[in-house]
């Protein structure tokens, strides 16, 4: 069932990459509520990390959600290769596809909850007409490609825009970049409910000292948590 309920997605980007399957069982021992797996192909952003292959491997390990955020280019021919290893959502992104009516709709063809991503400097408009399709919206508030950046904090009046456009349609709005206690506040005032972060989760834990994913977990939800309340 849909709630606006903060969530914390840990992007596993910021994970120990030889240690995946269980970085994935430490976070969401350690409280987080989504799986967030960032999929870059070295053409559409300029970095390479996870294909399906990886998808698979970890979703055993997985009990939650699986989040899919695929920032590659072309993306249709691979939406169903990450449908078949188990993402709850796909994520695509506005820019591209000249066609992403068409991808949600592949997306959602396939029984996947679909989401698209807008970059910093895409119009929040450019996905009004997807509004009753997607499941969820993707605000970057960085520029897509690496981790460890930068919160870009312009995107803030963009999330408002969005949650307004939104109205009472069951879309979850999901930010991802720079998310920490400090920068969490900004967005889940805003309106955002689902944060994506991966050094603000994974920064001074280790699969044999998880206890700091969880304090890390802790401290954006509370923080995120007061400012939704307010």
């Amino acid at each position: 069932m849909f709630d606006r309920t903060i969530k914390i997605a840990p992007s596993i980007l910021s994970a120990d990459f030889a240690n995946f399957g269980e970085e994935c069982q430490a976070i969401e021992n350690q409280g987080c509520d989504w799986v967030h797996v960032d999929v870059m192909d070295g053409h559409f952003v300029p970095n390479i990390t996870f294909g399906p292959a990886t998808c698979k491997a970890i979703r055993p390990h997985i009990k939650k959600i699986m989040d899919v955020h695929l920032m590659i280019a072309p993306v249709d021919g691979f939406v169903e290769q990450f449908a078949e290893v188990g993402a709850d959502f796909i994520t695509a992104h506005v820019e591209a596809t000249p066609h992403i009516h068409r991808t949600i709709q592949l997306i959602k063809g396939l029984e996947i909850r679909a989401g698209v991503a807008v970059n910093p400097s895409t119009p929040i408009e450019s996905i009004e007409y997807l509004l009753d399709m997607v499941d969820l919206v993707c605000i970057m508030t960085v520029n897509p490609g690496f981790g460890g950046q930068k919160f870009i904090e312009s995107q803030v009046s963009k999330i408002a825009k969005l949650r307004s456009m939104i109205g009472d349609r069951p879309i979850h709005i999901e930010i991802d970049g720079g998310v920490t206690p400090k920068t969490a506040p900004l967005v889940a005032r805003a309106g955002a409910n689902v944060l994506v972060a991966g050094s603000g989760v994974f920064s001074g834990g280790s699969v044999g000292n998880p206890s700091v994913y969880g304090e890390n977990i802790k401290m954006i939800r509370a923080a995120a948590e007061e400012a939704q309340e307010q």
